[in-house]
């Protein structure tokens, strides 16, 4: 099950202001951890959902999707590039590392077989055919 959060660009800007430059130095401010996000478009076209995935920061190798019915699971790994060396301090760190995992359901179940994924410049653009519904069966009655 997806963890669904509301946008609200006014409550980030605030919190920003406030913790980060009213309160203390920005160059000294110590926030806790935050886990990456992958942040999900949907459309549907031509008998296709079309999911555009920003992923930035992940090589494509770290990066699986799977499709189970019609559940879509996005898994991506941010790893660090560098870490610190004994002479270097670090000062204020704002970019997230870790796993990072979406899921969601859409209306109509997928054809698995047909899936394409296409990966670039830290965008993941999913192309995930719907699965043709079975056509009613008539019962005689005898």
């Amino acid at each position: 099950m997806s963890n669904i959060t509301r946008y609200d660009p006014f409550n980030e800007l605030v919190d920003d202001l406030f913790k980060g430059f009213l309160v203390r130095p920005m160059g000294y401010e110590q926030r806790e951890a935050v886990a990456p996000r992958i942040k999900v478009d949907v459309a549907e076209k031509n008998g296709a959902y079309l999911v555009t995935a920003e992923v930035p920061g992940v090589k494509k190798e770290d990066i699986r999707v799977s499709v189970d019915g019609n559940q879509v699971t996005l898994e991506a790994e941010v790893k660090r590039e560098r870490e610190a060396t004994q002479d270097e301090r670090v000062l204020h760190i704002e970019r997230a590392y870790g796993k990072a995992t979406r899921s969601f359901t859409l209306p109509q179940e997928l054809d698995e077989a047909k899936v394409e994924a296409k990966y670039r410049d830290g965008v993941l653009e999913l192309t995930l055919p719907k699965k043709a519904a079975a056509a009613r069966k008539q019962i005689a009655i005898q």
